[in-house]
């Protein structure tokens, strides 16, 4: 069974959200983005030289045409390689783990595990950037102290719904046969505010 939807992020930009059931036990979701358009590609280049051929003109340097050749093909081999990411998938198998793979536009993979043994919770964590967003988390044990929170992992990074976007996904009560589990908190970096519990793996 496959479902898809499409909502925005914060910057406006489309997102498209499909859910596969392999199995009562085994899911996916995949979140992608429209590719890298010429148009933004165009502009940043012609940016660039613009400002070169400006520097150029009051310095009579030619050192300065060179150094924007590379900036611009260096910068956008790190850019594909290391930030445009085109596709996350998120495979959850419930007696093994959950295995979270981001591919970048560069066509690079990066691919995360973690056994189910050390998923604490899985929670809507809400933060402010510019405006309130939500984002997916999941919560670690501490091989330590099993009480505790040991890190709190983002699930998507290309997820970073707006307000209007996100509320009407999120269900009043955890879905049937997901075991409930209570408010704990979190705060992942400077800007998160609150976190609320959604659903458990």
């Amino acid at each position: 069974m496959e479902e898809e939807m499409s909502f925005s992020d914060i910057y406006g930009g489309r997102l498209a959200l499909q859910r596969r059931c392999y199995s009562p036990s085994c899911r996916e979701f995949c979140l992608s983005c429209p590719r890298l358009s010429l148009r933004s590609l165009t502009a940043v280049t012609c940016t660039v030289w613009l400002v070169a051929y400006g520097l150029f003109a009051l310095c009579e340097n030619s050192m300065i045409l060179s150094a924007a050749i590379f900036i611009t093909l260096f910068g956008l081999l790190a850019y594909l390689h290391f930030v445009k990411i085109d596709q996350e998938t998120l495979l959850i198998i419930d007696s093994l783990g959950i295995q979270m793979t981001s591919s970048y536009a560069s066509g690079k993979e990066s691919t995360t595990f973690i056994e189910m043994g050390d998923v604490k919770d899985i929670i809507i964590n809400e933060a402010i950037y510019m405006k309130v967003i939500y984002y997916l988390c999941i919560l670690l044990n501490d091989p330590l102290e099993p009480h505790r929170i040991s890190q709190v992992v983002p699930v998507f990074q290309l997820e970073r719904g707006r307000q209007s976007d996100r509320l009407p996904h999120v269900p009043d009560r955890d879905p049937p046969g997901m075991p409930t589990r209570g408010r704990c908190s979190a705060h992942p970096g400077p800007h998160s505010v609150a976190t609320r519990a959604h659903s458990s793996a």
